[in-house]
């Protein structure tokens, strides 16, 4: 063990006495600047390996950073510094953006569960691609996905242009492109996942990918993130379309409207998407669907409610061909990551 795993446990106890999004930026800052000072650098933890392949890239190991971590792409390497096998960022929009007014973090720590209504909160896409380009993690062969969103000006009628302005954007610097169509916090954005609109944004995807193509000479994945709040019917819809306009995998799970597992506890009320435990469940059920419907040529990355390694073991039994941990690493540290690749 490591002295930043030992350390953890008194770290969070004084992170946790401070204001959720101020005690988030705190650790990031500190993050980064142990990653900054050479001498320190040793007391990162080297990342497990353990390879895997997912849509063609090889993975140091199945255990991933999720997106929503370091939305502005400014802590990759030092973020997977802490063992990741893979590295997502964002979500990322094309004009930067305040995001909704604060406070839009909150603890449920009897639950060990978060609250968030951040509403993309980032400095659009010209800043993000630079903080991109400034880290050496894909250069020394990490595997890097860049998230991709909408503004919230812009009318859900127009979101393909928003998408398709990250898209180009973002392709020559990610070995995948996340698009997120299923945060709470954005109005009408989740309207993308059903029917029509669905399939005229991956319709719409699909068409700029292959110009991308052939300008970069590489085809990037493309994977979907989506809801645990979808009905078996919507969950079979998405699944239907996604082979059918060329998408390389899918994200499951983002975060959940329902509070019925966390319902009498300080916060529970608030507006916005939960995340930790209570989405555990909620996230299986849908990759065990996609899994039936797709077959084993779709990749499914899990994610929601993972803080043991017993749960990550959990999300790749049900289908999940790698994980990614978000909430869990704020409440147990980056012990976790390890205890999660040994475990899947």
């Amino acid at each position: 063990m490591t002295l930043l795993f030992n350390a953890y446990p008194l770290a969070r106890a004084v992170l946790f006495s401070l204001d959720a999004e101020k005690a988030h930026e705190l650790t990031l800052r500190l993050l980064q600047q142990t990653y900054d000072c050479r001498p320190l650098r040793h007391l990162l933890p080297a990342a497990p390996m353990r390879p895997r392949t997912l849509m063609g890239l090889t993975l140091r190991n199945p255990v991933g950073l999720a997106a929503g971590l370091d939305k502005n792409g400014a802590h990759i390497d030092a973020l997977a510094a802490l063992g990741f096998g893979f590295v997502e960022v964002g979500t990322v929009t094309p004009r930067p953006q305040d995001g909704n007014p604060k406070p839009r973090l909150f603890r449920l720590p009897r639950a060990q569960a978060l609250i968030n209504r951040f509403g993309f909160n980032n400095q659009g896409l010209d800043a993000f691609i630079a903080n991109v380009q400034r880290s050496t993690f894909r250069r020394e062969g990490g595997v890097l996905g860049l998230n991709i969103g909408k503004n919230a000006s812009t009318p859900i009628e127009n979101a393909v242009d928003d998408y398709l302005t990250c898209l180009e954007g973002v392709y020559p610097h990610a070995d995948y492109v996340t698009v997120n169509i299923s945060s709470p916090n954005t109005a009408n954005l989740r309207s993308l996942q059903g029917g029509d609109d669905l399939g005229k944004l991956l319709q719409s995807l699909q068409q700029r990918r292959e110009d991308l193509a052939d300008r970069h000479g590489r085809r990037v994945p493309l994977v979907v993130k989506i809801a645990p709040d979808l009905t078996t019917e919507q969950v079979d819809a998405i699944a239907d379309l996604l082979p059918r306009y060329g998408m390389d995998g899918v994200i499951a799970t983002n975060t959940t409207l329902d509070r019925s597992q966390v319902e009498g506890l300080p916060h529970a009320t608030e507006t916005g998407g939960l995340s930790g435990p209570p989405v555990h469940e909620l996230s299986l059920a849908v990759i065990r669907r996609l899994r039936a419907r797709l077959g084993a040529e779709t990749a499914i990355i899990g994610v929601g409610g993972i803080h043991s390694g017993q749960q990550a073991r959990e999300k790749i039994e049900a289908g999940a061909d790698a994980v990614q941990l978000y909430t869990g690493l704020i409440y147990r540290g980056p012990a976790l990551i390890g205890e999660c690749v040994r475990a899947v």
